[in-house]
């Protein structure tokens, strides 16, 4: 049986030649090694070195379907294979509890693409539609190559996952790239955020830089690979990279509600075992809290304390090098009390040191604090990697983890009396939670005040050390007391039961004496302590106010002073805050005033002394190269003043990164309004109420795209940017992602910016950024009122999908007043669904010369709210949309020219918003 690695290597190296130990594990061995099928045949156990359980196995009967492995022996060892088409298992991870969570493999290729070729499609496909590239254990596919474009698609739905390219320069400068640096320049990564059970890989040429034939791709942990230059010639060795995981899952009667009805099928097949929901689709099982083992086999679930000891045998050792080891913890079987409790000692360095897991060594253990003191030994390795993250956690410390003996609550563990693990008397329980998320750890246990020593022991809690000097009544000294362990002694003056004169008048002279030198000492120190006192607040403040200077200057402070002070409009709206006035409007920061966080920082409520309620946006790190275009946008955005756009009222240049000062929205934002629940239902939002929306963030956009000498393309038009105030009126926002192009310039190339289920699609492609990117986004959202779906919606069977191509798909298939809102269906008529529902269907056209402007869209939504649906288009077809085929060309009359009018962003989040390399 898979059991936890830590475990393995102490079954290898100090259990098994303990042989009183086999009656206890003969239950465990034999439910591994015999099939659930019944049948009574006897399977293999392990491959190589790698160790197999069930629901896998070799042979037949000894897996359940889709789970069976072959292993493969030739003269360099063995290899684990498994599915068709197959693939070579590296690894199993197992967690604590012993269940198989992941598997390892190489997923690594290298294919020839001439510089005269145009395209190639390379792909993968995974071992069998249970197995998943993983999505959520930070894997990342890497392409190397020269002059190259890659595209990742998910082998299933086609959808795009991730595109990088890479380009490289002459040998010389190659040669003299640092290692480890994949940033497009040899190199480029995709991370992959959703499991993958196939996938293609579409590469196509570029015309940049020198061009190399090979072109080698590769999946493993995103910090795992470290590009060099001479892997571009010579290819990567695969066994200097880590291998990809997988994730599997229980295929056949769907998630876990579905399973458990169709008990014939049902995996889950020990006592005190549980299912769980699987993200690839499906489910796993484990065994319940409080149990350990395999819940894939009849029995396969037993307590924890089967691999553990109640208190620790005799000779148990209790050092490794310079490291103490108390119990619970130990290096044996019968000297730890839990098997996550277990340590290995490595005796190979000298001297010795005490491993918690392959990468880390732990340093210190303290019983008292419930903390162990780890070193990693990796730099680039998870130092709780293959520990059981359920009773183990990193604390606000540096380098220490706080730890759990139990999962258990105290109060239902002192309610098992067999499993308690407080045994000493005169000691208490104590709950363990993540300093970092809150969650339960579980329980440790400490000894109870004025008690000393390791509460898991019997009678190991003694009275701690009384300092008699303390009780002058009880332990009298006519001198000085000094204590000491279990006793305390007197010296300066005779002591004793009886006083006499001598004794008196030292102890007189004692008083006197000590109470002149303390009045003398501590008046000194109170003296020579306000000093030091004074000098080091004026010293800070000093150091303060020059970092303060030394930011504004290099935030462009100075330039951003004589851009607003050369235009009147600007000074009269626009404001340069100190960093105390944000400071006194927020509470120093307080994280009570927090309202929300963002991918490009943290935004908190304010209110300045002229009682303006104002939020103040803490972005995250600028590169210095991206201060000059901020500050430009700062100036030029203070003289905007649009109704339906969030107004900027000023910065503060005296952080290390500008903060911006904007009007507080207070109503949330769209995609609340649309997609929030009240008591259950969603809350009514009326037609007429949708078509003002719609109309007025067309406007701010229209504005954005064309109201200035620089035009503004927000990149990021979705839902959640569209604020809403007390009265409802809608209000742009969110500008991180926005980027200024002049007036006579048509596009801008540019690394892809925006959210799925928002992002044109030809801009996904391209690189080419045009206002038609911001119409397509724009489109979702008219979507999103008439149908109030979400941008990512699950259709009839059971996929992701984007609402955008839904909305596409359904309009040639189903009447039209089947798709959209109850409430819309009702208020609205059959002419207004029509129009606002071709209107968007334009706006998310494929091809960005199809799609109208956004002056076009605002005067048509504008025509439409005040009730003249009709002249939205002069060709508009009066048959649903399922017969009149929008899926087919149509002739579009705009009302408007192509460019209408511009505006710039508001709310630059400097941190990616300007000068991002392709």
């Amino acid at each position: 049986m898979a059991m936890n690695p830590r475990l393995n290597r102490c079954w290898h190296r100090i259990c098994s030649p303990m042989a009183a130990l086999l009656p206890l594990l003969l239950p465990f061995l034999a439910a591994t090694a015999v099939a659930a099928a019944g049948k009574g045949r006897v399977c293999l156990a392990n491959c190589g070195m790698i160790d197999i359980s069930y629901p896998f196995g070799i042979g037949p009967a000894c897996s359940l379907p889709g789970f069976n492995l072959t292993c493969d022996t030739n003269t360099y060892g063995s290899d684990l294979r498994l599915g068709s088409p197959n693939v070579t298992v590296d690894s199993m991870s197992v967690s604590a509890s012993g269940s198989i969570t992941s598997l390892a493999t190489r997923v690594i290729r290298s294919v020839n693409l001439p510089a005269s070729a145009s395209a190639y499609s390379a792909s993968w496909e995974g071992p069998g539609r249970s197995f998943a590239i993983s999505g959520s254990s930070n894997m990342s596919l890497f392409v190397l190559g020269c002059g190259v474009v890659a595209t990742l698609l998910d082998g299933g739905t086609g959808a795009a996952v991730g595109n990088c390219s890479v380009i490289c320069a002459e040998d010389p400068v190659m040669e003299r790239l640092p290692d480890g640096l994949c940033t497009g320049v040899g190199c480029c990564s995709m991370d992959v955020r959703v499991p993958l059970r196939a996938f293609t890989l579409n590469l196509s040429r570029t015309v940049e830089g020198i061009v190399r034939d090979r072109v080698t791709f590769l999946v493993t942990g995103g910090d795992q690979y470290k590009f060099r230059t001479s892997d571009l010639e010579l290819g990567v060795y695969a066994p200097e990279v880590a291998p990809a995981l997988l994730d599997w899952a229980i295929l056949g009667s769907g998630d876990c509600a579905g399973a458990v009805e169709d008990r014939a099928s049902y995996a889950c097949v020990s006592n005190h075992s549980e299912c769980q929901d699987s993200p690839i689709g499906g489910y796993v099982c484990y065994c319940s809290q409080g149990y350990s083992g395999n819940a894939y086999i009849v029995g396969g679930c037993v307590p924890n304390q089967y691999y553990g000891s109640k208190q620790p045998e005799a000779n148990c050792p209790t050092r490794c090098g310079n490291v103490s080891i108390p119990f619970p913890f130990g290096m044996e079987l019968g000297c730890f009390a839990r098997i996550h409790l277990y340590l290995a000692c490595n005796p190979g360095p000298n001297p010795p040191v005490l491993q918690m897991t392959e990468y880390s060594v732990v340093t210190d253990i303290s019983i008292d604090q419930g903390t162990l003191s780890i070193q990693e030994l990796s730099g680039t390795a998870d130092s709780l990697d293959g520990q059981d993250s359920t009773f183990y956690a990193f604390s606000g410390e540096s380098g220490v983890v706080k730890w759990a003996v139990d999962n258990s609550t105290c109060e239902n563990a002192m309610a098992k009396e067999d499993g308690y693990m407080c045994v000493s008397t005169h000691s208490e329980c104590l709950g363990v939670t993540d300093d970092r998320t809150g969650r339960h750890l579980g329980y440790r246990c400490i000894c109870s005040s004025g008690f000393q020593g390791n509460p898991y022991i019997e009678d190991g809690c003694v009275a701690a050390d009384i300092d008699e000097c303390l009780q002058p009544d009880k332990y009298i000294c006519h001198g000085i007391c000094q204590n000491s362990l279990g006793n305390y002694s007197c010296t300066g003056c005779p002591h004793g039961t009886e006083f006499d004169a001598a004794a008196r008048k030292c102890k007189a002279s004692s008083t006197i004496l000590g109470i002149t030198i303390g009045i003398s000492s501590g008046g000194g120190l109170l003296f020579l302590a306000a000093i030091v006192g004074i000098l080091n607040r004026r010293w800070k403040k000093g150091i303060q106010k020059r970092l303060r200077r030394r930011h504004f200057h290099k935030n462009k402070g100075i330039l951003l002073e004589q851009l607003i002070s050369s235009d009147q409009n600007a000074s009269d709206s626009a404001k340069i805050f100190s960093l105390d006035e944000l400071e006194k409007a927020t509470n120093n920061f307080d994280q009570s005033r927090v309202v929300g966080r963002g991918g490009h920082g943290t935004v908190y409520k304010g209110i300045l002394t002229d009682q303006r309620v104002v939020a103040v946006k803490r972005s995250k790190l600028v590169e210095d190269a991206e201060i000059d275009q901020f500050i430009n946008e700062v100036a030029v955005l203070s003289q905007i003043n649009h109704r339906n756009v969030v107004k900027l009222h000023g910065c503060c240049l005296e952080s290390e990164v500008p903060h911006l000062v904007y009007e507080f929205i207070s109503n949330g934002t769209l995609y609340d309004l649309l997609h929030g629940q009240q008591s259950g239902s969603l809350l009514p939002l009326s037609w007429e109420e949708r078509l003002r929306i719609a109309t007025e963030v067309a406007g701010a956009l229209t504005y954005l795209h064309s109201a200035a000498s620089m035009s503004i393309l927000h990149r990021d038009v979705k839902s959640t940017n569209v604020l809403l105030n007390d009265s409802y009126t809608a209000k742009v926002s969110d500008f991180g992602a926005s980027r200024l192009i002049p007036i006579d310039q048509t596009h801008l190339v540019t690394a892809v910016q925006g959210t799925f289920g928002y992002l044109d699609p030809e801009y996904y492609h391209t690189g080419l950024l045009t206002d038609k990117s911001d119409v397509y986004s724009f489109g979702v959202i008219l979507v999103e009122l008439l149908m109030r779906k979400k941008p990512i919606i699950t259709n009839e069977n059971g996929e992701k999908q984007s609402l955008s191509n839904y909305f596409l798909w359904a309009t040639r298939e189903r009447p039209l007043r089947e798709l959209v809102d109850n409430q819309v269906s009702v208020e609205a008529s059959n002419e207004e669904i029509m129009s606002f529902a071709h209107l968007a269907h334009e706006c998310l056209k494929l091809r960005r010369e199809a799609r109208p402007t956004m002056k076009d869209v605002e005067v048509r939504l504008q025509l439409l709210l005040k009730g003249r649906p009709a002249a939205l288009r002069k060709d508009i077809d009066p048959r649903p949309p399922h017969e009149a085929g929008w899926g087919g060309r149509q002739s579009i009359v705009p009302v408007t020219g192509q460019y209408g009018t511009r505006q710039f962003s508001l709310e630059q989040e400097f941190a990616q918003s300007v000068r991002v390399p392709r």
